[in-house]
């Protein structure tokens, strides 16, 4: 007896089987969409962060050598270290590392005493995919860096004397410790000068991405 093969199953499930890998494309073009668009916004958060530090470095290079200037009199030491003297125009900087990550500023200005907020947007956009209407998608991302003084010291008393009998109270520099080191000042000296990231931290504060 000749059997009959039944390929009536099998035109059904073709359809099916067909359903189903597209569905699967699908989901896996989706979830490119998807990693491409936080790839483009990592780095604008990459960009966002960098720019702010320089900023904020920037800055803080200039509160140091207004330090260095006057650190042979400390009772003007205390102004610089909270700020007093800052002059926020490292802004130049935040460009200039923005460009490095493919990146254009959007905003940069003083946050705070002592701090930047910058905010980015990147060069390229999120890129073709199967979402419709990603390709003109750009990333924009924030961050602000803040300048917090690392050191304290203490004036000595206003009836102080230098211990040399001779009637001149020049004093010796009082110490300055910076977090767990102590610096014992000689103005000329430049080893026992501390260096603008011993007088100063630079940290990141906020930072924040999205797309437009």
């Amino acid at each position: 007896m000749i059997r009959r093969r039944n390929f009536g199953d099998a035109g059904q499930a073709f359809p099916i089987y067909i359903t189903v890998v597209g569905g699967l494309l699908f989901l896996a073009f989706a979830y490119l969409a998807v990693g491409q668009a936080a790839t483009n916004r990592n780095g604008a958060q990459t960009a966002a962060d960098a720019a702010a530090l320089a900023a904020a470095q920037e800055t803080r290079g200039q509160l140091a050598g207004d330090w260095l200037e006057v650190v042979g009199d400390p009772t003007k030491w205390q102004d610089i270290l909270d700020g007093g003297t800052a002059v926020f125009d490292g802004c130049w900087r935040a460009d200039e590392l923005a460009a490095q990550n493919d990146a254009d500023v959007h905003g940069c200005g003083p946050d705070g005493p002592l701090g930047y907020t910058v905010e980015v947007e990147t060069n390229k956009s999120v890129g073709d995919s199967i979402v419709p209407g990603t390709e003109e998608f750009r990333s924009r991302a924030s961050a602000t860096a803040v300048i917090e003084p690392r050191c304290t010291f203490d004036l000595p008393g206003e009836d102080a004397d230098d211990g040399e009998g001779d009637g001149n109270d020049t004093l010796p520099l009082p110490q300055l410790t910076c977090e767990d080191m102590d610096w014992d000042l000689d103005p000329d000296d430049p080893a026992t000068l501390p260096d603008p990231e011993d007088l100063f931290d630079v940290h990141l504060a906020d930072s924040q991405a999205n797309d437009e």
